[in-house]
């Protein structure tokens, strides 16, 4: 009975701090609707492993602009990069030799009639085929902003979700025939359950924010990854970040781990 009695007490006081820790999903307001203005540039830098002895060292260019067409307003951001692939066998000097990486562009922004009740950003992405073996990939997208209304221990400055899904498709003069090494075609569903921590005024810590999870719909499969990365603000115009990412559920295959590191300049 004392057992009971104070299990009982102490479910009562991990629930009184629950409170403190955690924001209830009663006290979050849909942020989703407000755009910043600002333009973005980001350079990017990462290291990849497979598991099999094959490693990809990438650099990327992204930017972030808005945009606005009468009532609707949004953001769009493009993506370019150079990547260089080496394993163990091959020359050290072949992890100095880039070739042209995926370019993709991204377009988001809020509409006050189409999917309203939603609350969310609609948008969609294009994959160009430079660096993706001449397959092109297209697919629609929504993600949300939540806030607390109110503090917690936990520093819990946001939840931000994102849905997307990809689908790949070749152009006329690269099929399988033509091309035979070209990987099967993209059909992901992908998954961004992004949440931000403030550390300190100027530093945050964010879950899934660059890397999030995978479903392949055309032979099944997830790839789940941990994701974390930690942003500091060195001033008012440029942030610093570095992150790594591992795979803990991985029937999709996609990477084992990867490192990244980027330095944005806001204006």
């Amino acid at each position: 009975m004392k057992l009971f009695l104070f299990f009982l007490f102490t479910l009562f006081v991990s629930a009184s701090h629950a409170e403190e820790l955690f924001v209830p999903l009663s006290q979050f307001d849909n942020d989703s609707q407000r755009l910043t203005n600002n333009k973005v540039l980001e350079f990017w830098g990462y290291h990849n492993y497979d598991n099999n002895d094959n490693y990809q060292n990438v650099l990327k260019l992204r930017y972030y602009n808005p945009l606005e067409a009468g009532d609707w307003q949004g953001r769009i951001r493009l993506d370019t990069s150079y990547a260089s692939s080496y394993n163990s066998i091959s020359s050290a000097n072949n992890a100095g030799q880039y070739s042209a990486g995926n370019t993709m562009v991204t377009i988001w922004g809020q509409d006050k009639t189409f999917l309203k009740p939603l609350g969310a950003l609609i948008g969609g992405r294009v994959i160009f085929p430079f660096g993706n073996n001449g397959q092109w990939a297209v697919g629609p997208q929504l993600n949300w902003s939540f806030v607390p209304t109110v503090n917690s221990l936990l520093g819990l400055t946001d939840f931000s979700p994102l849905i997307r899904y990809m689908y790949g498709f070749d152009t006329k003069n690269n099929s399988l025939v033509v091309n035979p090494t070209q990987p099967a075609l993209m059909r992901s569903l992908q998954l961004y359950p992004t949440v931000g921590f403030q550390l300190s005024p100027n530093t945050m810590l964010r879950f899934w924010d660059e890397n999030g999870a995978v479903y392949n719909s055309a032979g099944g499969g997830w790839f789940v990854p941990i994701d974390a990365m930690v942003t500091h603000r060195l001033t008012k115009n440029w942030v610093f970040a570095i992150g790594g990412s591992k795979q803990v559920v991985q029937t999709y295959r996609q990477y084992d781990w990867s490192t990244y590191a980027k330095i944005s300049y806001n204006f």
